[in-house]
């Protein structure tokens, strides 16, 4: 059981994050994102693609209509790029001030939320930054 007065290690919590990852999620309809930091000017990167979700629930190239692989490397062109110096400037520019909001699922939006942050302490940090 939980105790809020309970101070858990990097090394469990990092367990915990590990766990939650590997969970079924829902995907979002209006599409994904590959994020990733550019050291030489300093700035957080997502680029946007688009998908369609088949009823099988997984995510399939809007052209071709075939699933998109999740470990391999795939050739497609991205339909827009966010960057921001920061988690929240990007996230502005992102919610805020892109019409139509490219982004269908609350969840999808906290989980970029997070990635953002991730991303900006790798950047600040000189950190690897590997998108979970």
């Amino acid at each position: 059981m939980f105790n809020s007065t309970t101070q858990l290690t990097a090394e469990e919590l990092a367990a915990i994050d590990n766990k939650l990852s590997n969970r079924y999620i829902e995907l979002d309809p209006t599409g994904y994102f590959i994020i990733y930091i550019d050291r030489q000017v300093g700035l957080i990167c997502a680029k946007h693609y688009t998908n369609t979700i088949n009823d099988k629930g997984l995510a399939c190239d809007p052209e071709t209509g075939e699933p998109l692989p999740c470990n391999s490397k795939l050739e497609r062109t991205h339909t827009a790029l966010f960057t921001g110096r920061t988690a929240k400037e990007l996230c502005i520019k992102l919610f805020e001030e892109t019409k139509p909001c490219p982004i269908g699922c609350l969840d999808h939006a906290a989980y970029l939320g997070r990635e953002f942050v991730r991303a900006e302490t790798a950047l600040i940090t000189g950190q690897a930054y590997i998108q979970d």
